[in-house]
Formats: C-alpha cells, sequence, structure tokens
C-alpha cells in the first residue's frame, strides 16, 4: 500500500494471516539478494538507542564476503517521534530520502522541512537532527557508509534538497527512455558514494549484463520489471529490495505498463582497499 500524497512506495508492517502461503519471491544467494516486499512485516523491524516513537527495517548491512559497504535503513517515525542524536558513530556519512510523510530535518543551526522526494547528504560528523512534527507517520531510507577519507580531500558539506529540483540526465543514445537522477557531480572525488534514482519509461532496458566493482543496493520506488541477478532474472516490483555484491551481473528490462524507478547506491572514486580498515 502507498499513501495517497506519494509516488513512492512505503511499507506499512503488519503480519500475514495463518491462512497465507509461505513461499515467495525471497532469495538470498552468494552474488545477490532479493527482500520482496512482503518480507517488511512488523516482526522484522528494529530500535535504534536515542530515537523516540521510530521503528525500522535493516535491510542491508555489511557482511563479510558479500556487500561490504553501506547499510541501508527503511525507517519509520510516528507523529512527535524522532531523535537529537541519531548517529552514533562519527565515521558515517548518509543519505537521507524521504518516500512519505514530513519531517523536520536540523543540521547545525538550519532547519529544512523534508516532504516525499526529500534528499539530504551528510557528512561524517555532521551536527543534525530529525524529527516528526505532524500528525501522520514518516518513513524515510537511510543509506550509511563509513567514509573513506584521502589525505588533502576535504570531505563534502550537507546539503538538501527534493529530486523535483534535479533534472533527470538521459543515459547515451537511450533517448530519454532511460535516465539517472544525479545528486552530486559525478566528477566530485570528495564523494566516495552516490546514492542516485534510476527511471526507466516502458520498455527501456539496461542492454547488456553491468559486471563491476561498485556494490549496489536498489529499492524499486515506483512500477515492475524483470532484472537480470548473475544468471537468473527476477521480477520484481514496487517495494522490493535488491542487494548486489561486487561483479554481480546486472541488466534490467522494464516492460511497463508505467515507469520503473528505483533508488540506487553505490560506492565510488576510491583506491580499492588493501585491507579492511579505512582511515
Amino acid at each position: 500500500m502507498t499513501s495517497t500524497n506519494t509516488p513512492y512506495y512505503a511499507p506499512r508492517g503488519g503480519l500475514p494471516g495463518q491462512t497465507e502461503l509461505t513461499t515467495n519471491r525471497a532469495m538470498f544467494t552468494e552474488a545477490y539478494a532479493v527482500l520482496p516486499k512482503g518480507t517488511m512485516t512488523d516482526i522484522v523491524t528494529s530500535n535504534l538507542p536515542f530515537w523516540d516513537r521510530t521503528r525500522l527495517w535493516v535491510i542491508a548491512r555489511p557482511l563479510s564476503g558479500f556487500a561490504e559497504t553501506f547499510s541501508q535503513y527503511i525507517v519509520e517515525v510516528s507523529p512527535g517521534g524522532g531523535s537529537d542524536r541519531p548517529e552514533t558513530d562519527p565515521r558515517a556519512e548518509a543519505v537521507l530520502f524521504v518516500v512519505d510523510g514530513e519531517l523536520r530535518l536540523t543540521i547545525g543551526e538550519t532547519e529544512h522541512h523534508l516532504h516525499p522526494g526529500g534528499y539530504a547528504f551528510l557528512p561524517p560528523g555532521a551536527a543534525w537532527t530529525l524529527h516528526n512534527g505532524g500528525s501522520e507517520p514518516a518513513r524515510f531510507h537511510w543509506i550509511r557508509k563509513a567514509y573513506q577519507r584521502v589525505d588533502g580531500i576535504e570531505p563534502p558539506e550537507a546539503f538538501v534538497t527534493n529530486e523535483r529540483e534535479v533534472e533527470p540526465l538521459p543515459m547515451p543514445d537511450t533517448h530519454g527512455i532511460w535516465t539517472t537522477t544525479r545528486f552530486v557531480d559525478q566528477t566530485d572525488v570528495r564523494h566516495d558514494m552516490h546514492v542516485n534514482i534510476v527511471n526507466f519509461e516502458p520498455g527501456g532496458v539496461i542492454p547488456f549484463p553491468e559486471t563491476h566493482v561498485m556494490e549496489h543496493g536498489l529499492y524499486v520506488l515506483e512500477g515492475k520489471a524483470v532484472y537480470l541477478l548473475n544468471q537468473e532474472w527476477v521480477e520484481v516490483e514496487a517495494g522490493d529490495f535488491m542487494w548486489l555484491r561486487a561483479f554481480c551481473p546486472q541488466a534490467c528490462y522494464a516492460g511497463g505498463p508505467g515507469r520503473f524507478r528505483y533508488l540506487l547506491y553505490k560506492d565510488v572514486n576510491r583506491h580499492v582497499q588493501l585491507s579492511r580498515q579505512f582511515v
């Protein structure tokens, strides 16, 4: 179910009935995982220190030998909830992306009001708070990564925007059928992760098996498609999450009838680490 004021799918929890079938599309393999929207029930939520009236679904976390660079939560903040101390790891940078409801984000002394499509980048060590002052629950994605510092390069500044304010860029030779909403300049090497939105019009494809070093988290915001994961074509829809380790082949066919869109994480712009310790 999706809120009437947002095009993005957001989980509501609940629990399947005793008469429903157990079989679904959930998969965990050596190369990828698929968490269908139906896996995001009440019994798999977590709580966090220093957060009030808040629960979350942890949909990705570093695992040795799998995807190792990021975590991703879907966070639900009830009215009056939030945190004055949201992040306890000083190394962590973050992207927040709002899919439902309204939130008040304060970075330093500056207050921002986030609505569906709201996007915030928070560098490591940023002083920020987040609260729901409205009358309905708010839901957002929280993507976290241990920032990989480079001597002589300062971390990027915090910023807040909304996807409506960012023009999607067409991929080469696709005539706008496949576009990407990029929130940071790809050549800005201060950033060691990108969180973008990938957009396909009906009939759009990734026409080759992408195979690369970047890890991925893909949360389907809207529509449905078939997605190549390693050697299997998997049908996915709004609310599903795909988790890809490095070098997992991937491709896509968005057959329609509507647009297919997903929030995409990838690690970028750094030397390959020759040890597991970040500075």
